[in-house]
C-alpha cells in the first residue's frame, strides 16, 4: 500500500483516485485533502482523462468525515468531466458531501450514509444542506440531516442517493466497466452533459434549455461531431479526439 494519502493512477482515458487511510477509515486530514485538490487540478490540466473514478482504500469505510476543516467536496464537483463514486463503505459527514460533489455513485451493498455533524452541535459545511436536497428532495433530506441518522445503502437506493447497489467485491469492476463505456462517448459531449445538467439544475426551465442549445451548437464546430457523423455513415466505431 503506498504511503500517499491518496492514490492516483490510469488507465486510458480514466483515472482511478484513492482516499488512501484505510486504518482511520479514510478520514480527511490536511495531507488528504492537500494531495485531493492537487489530483482533482491535475486532473482538469489533463487532455487525456475523460472520466474519473473516486473510492477509498479499505472494506470499511469510503470516508467517515474530516478531522480539520477542508473541503475536498468542493474540489471533487471543480473536476470538468463526469465522476463516478464507488462507495465501498461508511460515506458519513464530509465522506457524504464528497460523494454528493460526484455524478454517478455506486455503492457496495455493506455501505452506510449520513450527515451526522448535528450531533456534534454544528451543520454540514461542505455542500451536504445544499446538494442532499437537490438530490433526494428536501423531506427526507431535512428527516436526515436534523435526525443525523444513518441509512443502509437500500435505503440510500430507495431515496436515489445511489443508483446502483453491487457486491463489494464487485464495486471496484462494476465501475471500472462504467468508466470505460462513458470514456468511448465523445470527450467534449461529455464535458457539455455535466455542465448543462449541474447548471441546468439552478436556472429556470426556459434557461436550461437556452443553456442546452448553446452547448449542442457549439459541438457543431468540433471535428469529434463531424468524426460522429462521419462513422455513422461508414457504420464504424468513432475515434474521438477530444478536438
Amino acid at each position: 500500500m503506498s504511503d500517499s494519502s491518496v492514490i492516483y493512477t490510469t488507465d486510458g482515458h480514466v483515472a482511478f483516485v484513492t482516499l488512501n487511510r484505510p486504518e482511520a477509515d479514510n478520514v480527511i486530514n490536511r495531507q488528504l485533502a492537500q494531495q485531493m485538490d492537487e489530483v482533482c487540478a491535475g486532473i482538469n490540466q489533463s487532455d487525456d482523462i475523460y472520466v474519473v473514478v473516486i473510492t477509498g482504500a479499505g472494506d470499511r469505510a469510503f470516508c467517515s468525515g474530516s478531522e480539520a476543516r477542508t473541503n475536498v467536496a468542493a474540489a471533487v464537483a471543480g473536476i470538468d468531466w463526469p465522476v463516478i463514486c464507488a462507495i465501498n463503505g461508511d460515506a458519513l459527514g464530509e465522506g457524504l458531501e464528497i460523494a454528493l460533489s460526484c455524478d454517478i455513485r455506486l455503492a457496495s451493498e455493506k455501505a452506510r450514509f449520513g450527515l451526522p455533524q448535528l450531533a456534534a452541535g454544528f451543520i454540514p459545511i461542505n455542500g451536504g444542506t445544499q446538494r442532499l436536497p437537490r438530490l433526494i428532495g428536501r423531506g427526507k433530506a431535512m428527516e436526515l440531516i436534523l435526525t443525523a441518522g444513518i441509512i443502509s445503502a437500500e435505503e440510500a437506493l430507495e431515496t436515489g442517493l445511489v443508483s446502483r447497489i453491487v457486491s463489494p467485491q464487485q464495486l471496484a469492476a462494476e465501475a471500472e466497466a462504467l468508466a470505460k463505456k462513458m470514456a468511448t462517448q465523445a470527450p467534449i459531449s461529455l464535458r457539455y452533459v455535466k455542465e448543462a445538467v449541474n447548471k441546468g439544475m439552478d436556472l429556470t426551465l426556459e434557461q436550461g434549455l437556452h443553456l442546452e442549445a448553446d452547448l449542442y451548437l457549439l459541438l457543431h464546430t468540433t471535428a469529434d461531431r463531424t468524426e460522429g457523423i462521419t462513422a455513422f455513415r461508414e457504420k464504424r466505431t468513432p475515434e474521438f479526439k477530444g478536438e
